[in-house]
């Protein structure tokens, strides 16, 4: 389950040297989840609230983009990064209009510039989660005063 007070990041990549490079690098700072597959990567979902999802594009069974499609299907919260070693516009397009990626992202990453995207990532996470509580008191207060408004006009 998620470390209270760290961002939580679910980073997915079929290479396990990737995978472990970023652990380090990072586990520090935020709580790391990692998965060798796209299928792996919806299973830790499941269990785990994650706030950040970075996966590579090319990997075997399930591109990033198929994976960050099947993630909206039930996790629409999280915000996501693509991470690709290749420039490939046609992944970036997909990536954009069918992922609904926050990022797009080249490898190799540099460490201090990917520590502030995923900082902005979890900003922008924060920031909905915000919007929601927000809307749903205006909601409530909304109905609150429909009743009220209701009552004065029975009297």
């Amino acid at each position: 389950m998620e470390t209270k007070g760290k961002i939580s990041v679910l980073y997915v990549d079929d290479e396990i040297n990737n995978l472990n490079s970023f652990k380090a690098a990072f586990r520090r700072d935020f709580n790391i989840l990692i998965a060798t597959s796209g299928r792996e990567g919806l299973e830790l979902l499941k269990h785990n609230i994650v706030h950040v999802i970075i996966t590579d594009q090319r990997m075997p069974e399930m591109t990033g983009v198929d994976f960050l499609i099947e993630v909206l299907k039930e996790y629409t919260d999280p915000v996501r990064i693509l991470l690709t070693g290749y420039t490939d516009i046609s992944a970036v397009i997909d990536a954009v209009n069918k992922g609904h990626i926050y990022y797009y992202l080249n490898k190799p990453w540099d460490e201090q510039q990917l520590r502030i995207i995923i900082k902005n990532a979890y900003e922008i996470f924060h920031l909905r989660e915000e919007n929601k509580e927000l809307i749903e008191k205006l909601l409530d207060v909304n109905g609150q005063l429909e009743f009220l408004l209701r009552q004065n006009l029975l009297s």
